[in-house]
């Protein structure tokens, strides 16, 4: 490896040799011993669906994500093993599936229960640290790194949002500027996505964004909503906004792309785009229906085939996998994800997800899915789909779509998905013909093989990862008092409503 300074010998000599290592053990990619390892970027996005022109989306133009597809591999199939922040977020971080490493609650572990990775599971950045790489997470952008110093420190970086127990000095920085010269990095690129159009004055401000960079906002009236969905004004003012959040992060990943080249980084950066869940709505984040769990990927970067696109089953674990080798380091002996980049990758025949306690609200749900089918399993049949939630509750397309279910206008079809006071136990789907997941087909005798087979693989999978089940008492009390410290009575009332439907059996 050249170095052109002696600040940066130790760095390179190390670098050098934890690639041979890897290399001579079989860890990556036998071209990761080339003389410059490839810095390693990923774009996570808050709150996002698939919806960029390159995956169909036509309401609005994103041609910066479209280049990154063009140039690189994108993949049509790719799921997130949990449809919500923090499990989604700490699966990442680790390869690992949530319900392995305990992480499966959303926002566990802010108590004073806490939550350990079991022995031998490391946070990736901490391998990329070990190996020479400089660990930063922001948000990309050269304005903000110029003249920035060397900062470390939770409430410096960009979201983490795991729910384990983790060392700060895992990140060197917010960003990749104060690395020393010829370091390789390892940064991830945090955006708001589809969380721009959350708080009280939101949507107005997403508009307001839009039409400053493009000169206009999406009307209202032009955009289209699941068919489950009615034409609400405020269910339309809100999917206008979310596809100008779209807009909006497909400009700063242009922003990101354009300082990589201006600093002559741009082809030799392995650039991971996705997001870490579907859209933020009902049937869709928090669940495991297509809106919530299919998410966009695509890749870009040194030896990934230009304008691929992958119609195999992937998981988004995988990406710590892929990453670490391009980087020649071998992936732990015990991590999940698989590198999709590999030369001998074996395509899988099913991917998992599991969504479990979302705040105060307990639930607990897996699937899998398949070449053709999406098996859903309710473990709190008996509960309705939408549960009383404090944050999801007081978003405007929820308080519109209570308001429609009170004054008896919402359709039948709405009237069915949302709002029956039960759920079926197995819910089973064409997906591919059924994109919105309208008809289950677990009853239909024609599908009955295919429904025992799925029924299958979900209870293999949760005994090969050790699925724990449902959350110890005492950790959901350690949680709750961290939310109950606001005195809101409103969510103290949620919490009694868990309690009292777990007495019940519910």
């Amino acid at each position: 490896m050249r170095v052109k300074d002696r600040s940066g010998l130790l760095v390179a000599v190390a670098a050098t040799v934890v690639t041979l290592v890897a290399v001579l053990c079989g860890g990556g990619h036998a071209e990761a011993a080339d003389a410059v390892r490839p810095h390693v970027l990923w774009i996570v996005v808050d709150d996002m669906s698939p919806d960029f022109g390159c995956y169909g989306q036509q309401g609005v133009p994103t041609p910066h994500v479209d280049r990154l597809a063009r140039e690189g591999s994108r993949f049509s199939r790719c799921s997130v093993t949990a449809p919500v922040c923090s499990p989604c977020r700490s699966a990442l971080i680790t390869g690992m599936y949530q319900t392995t490493i305990g992480a499966h609650h959303h926002r566990s572990g802010r108590g004073t229960e806490k939550i350990s990775l079991p022995s031998g599971v490391r946070p990736v950045p901490e391998l990329f640290q070990a190996a020479g790489y400089w660990t930063c997470i922001g948000d990309g952008l050269a304005e903000a790194a110029e003249g920035r110093s060397r900062r470390r420190g939770a409430a410096a970086l960009g979201k983490t949002d795991y729910n384990f127990a983790w060392d700060e000095a895992m990140y060197d920085a917010e960003d990749w500027a104060s690395r020393r010269p010829g370091q390789p990095f390892f940064m991830q690129v945090m955006l708001p996505g589809g969380k721009l159009r959350d708080g009280r004055n939101g949507l107005a401000q997403v508009t307001a964004a839009a039409v400053r960079e493009f000169g206009a906002a999406t009307r209202p009236e032009d955009v289209t909503l699941p068919p489950y969905l009615p034409r609400d004004p405020a269910l339309l003012a809100d999917q206008a906004a979310y596809l100008d959040a779209v807009r909006l992060t497909d400009a700063h990943v242009g922003r990101v792309l354009a300082r990589l080249e201006q600093e002559g980084l741009l082809d030799e950066t392995l650039i991971v785009f996705m997001t870490d869940h579907g859209i933020s709505h009902v049937r869709a984040k928090q669940f495991l229906y297509d809106a919530g769990t299919h998410v966009p990927l695509v890749i870009r970067g040194p030896r990934v085939p230009r304008g691929a696109v992958r119609e195999d089953l992937v998981e988004h674990i995988d990406v710590p996998a892929l990453s670490l080798a391009a980087a020649g380091l071998a992936r732990p002996a015990g991590m999940q994800g698989r590198d999709v980049l590999a030369g001998d990758y074996r395509p899988r025949d099913a991917v998992f997800a599991a969504r479990d306690r979302c705040d105060e609200t307990v639930d607990r749900i897996r699937s899998v899915r398949t070449d053709r089918y999406l098996y859903i399993r309710n473990f709190h049949p008996d509960r309705p789909h939408l549960q009383p939630n404090l944050y999801k509750d007081h978003k405007p397309t929820i308080e519109a779509l209570r308001r429609l279910h009170d004054a008896g206008r919402l359709e039948p079809l709405a009237e069915r998905l949302l709002f029956a006071p039960t759920r079926p136990r197995e819910e089973l789907y064409r997906y591919a013909e059924d994109p919105w997941q309208l008809h289950d087909l677990a009853g239909d005798p024609a599908h009955a093989a295919a429904l025992k087979e799925h029924r299958r693989r979900l209870d293999g999978w949760m005994a090969a990862t050790r699925d724990p089940g449902p959350e110890p008492a005492a950790m959901y009390d350690s949680d709750m008092r961290v939310y109950v410290g606001g005195g809101n009575p409103e969510l103290e009332a949620n919490i009694a409503t868990m309690k009292r439907w777990a007495a019940e059996g519910r």
